[in-house]
């Protein structure tokens, strides 16, 4: 089966280019949400994170403290490489156990650090979805309700555009000037064929 990795900076759009395949029938997996939902039902990684930062990482619900882990990763590479080292392998197991689920000529995986992490690696293709800087902070301000020095600050810690490029397959510019449906269609039907 064709793997098919979707990424892009914060407020570039993935999740709208996800959901137009997804009306086509293919099935999307959300890194970041999965990620998500394993920080909670992973024991390897609740007994890893609690090993890493203490016990009182996770809330007396079991739940993560998100709060207490965004404090101490937010502003230390150190410790967020140390996370992710701990939530990335148990990311992959999951995504390949529910790639061999999956009945498609191809799947999309959505992950906003794929090249940072090297999980492009795993795909047959990439797709760089990219948008002016100033439109992606208008996005995420209006979306999160948040400021445009936090989301400015969220951005200068991805990688730029320019570093994803050099490694993607395929870029849709989702610039409200191009057309992106005849792009996806057409991507649609080279993954439908095998490349």
């Amino acid at each position: 089966m064709i793997k098919v990795g979707i990424t892009g900076g914060i407020g570039s759009g993935k999740s709208t280019i996800c959901h137009f395949f997804r009306t086509l029938g293919i099935p999307v997996f959300e890194a970041d949400t999965e990620a998500k939902k394993l920080i909670n039902s992973s024991e390897a990684i609740k007994n890893q994170l609690i090993a890493e930062f203490g016990s009182d990482i996770y809330l007396p619900n079991q739940l993560i403290d998100r709060k207490k882990l965004a404090g101490l990763i937010f502003n230390s590479p150190t410790l967020l490489e140390k996370v992710n080292r701990i939530i990335h392998p148990e990311v992959r197991i999951y995504f390949n156990k529910w790639v061999e689920l999956q009945k498609s000529p191809y799947i999309i995986h959505e992950a906003a650090i794929m090249f940072e992490s090297g999980f492009y690696q795993m795909m047959d293709y990439t797709i760089l979805v990219t948008a002016p800087e100033a439109e992606r902070i208008a996005r995420v301000m209006k979306r999160e309700n948040s400021t445009e020095e936090s989301v400015k600050a969220r951005i200068e810690k991805q990688w730029t555009d320019e570093q994803k490029m050099e490694l993607a397959s395929f870029i849709v510019k989702n610039d409200n000037k191009e057309l992106i449906v005849p792009k996806l269609i057409e991507l649609d039907k080279r993954f439908r064929s095998h490349g």
